[in-house]
């Protein structure tokens, strides 16, 4: 029998897009985040089977992939989930795919949650031009050339986008990420409200 979920998100689904040799924490913590307040969430990847995470530069626990690139489908998913790791988004930033979905995400205004290197991937789909972010420091010239206005804080919320620097930002990252789900969940519940 299906377990019934409650909570803020119960009913929702969230897509966490990742490729082998992700950051570990910065997957599983979000994934046990959404999953707390009643989500659904699909691993997401280029490839099926397990992708591997990583503590820094050490290999960590391995991650079970429940949909392909190829299976996923955007519209099914209220919100989309971009951990990091240096390998991982590099790789993604690299897949035509994984940047059009990214880019389908963005263009329908559906909230996206990006941390660490996390934005590598959306300077790759036009999606920080003109906007407010943080992210790895190293990603710093890169989102700048891209458009974005970078800070160092631990978490910068802006309209659909939440971003966060490192491991250590994840109490605010998730905070900052679930409360951003719930408000684009409720927007999305009144536009579809019919007139009285």
């Amino acid at each position: 029998m299906a377990q019934q979920h409650t909570g803020t998100l119960a009913g929702k689904r969230y897509a966490i897009l990742s490729e082998t040799n992700f950051e570990q924490d910065e997957l599983f913590e979000p994934a046990k985040a959404l999953k707390n307040a009643g989500a659904r969430v699909d691993i997401v990847s280029p490839r099926a089977g397990e992708i591997q995470g990583m503590r820094h530069d050490q290999k960590g626990d391995k991650a079970l992939v429940d949909l392909t690139l190829d299976q996923a489908n955007p519209d099914d998913y209220d919100g989309l989930v971009l951990p990091g790791g240096v390998m991982n988004p590099d790789a993604l930033r690299m897949n035509p795919k994984a940047v059009a979905l990214v880019r389908h995400f963005a263009s329908a205004r559906k909230p996206i949650a990006a941390i660490c290197h996390g934005p590598w991937t959306l300077i790759e789909a036009d999606a920080v031009r003109g906007r407010k972010v943080t992210s790895w420091p190293s990603l710093k010239t890169d989102l700048k050339n891209a458009g974005a206005t970078w800070v160092d804080q631990e978490v910068v919320v802006e309209p659909n986008l939440v971003t966060s620097r490192k491991p250590a930002d994840l109490p605010a990252f998730n905070r900052e990420m679930i409360r951003m789900f719930e408000q684009s969940s409720s927007r999305r519940r009144e536009e579809a409200r019919p007139p009285a």
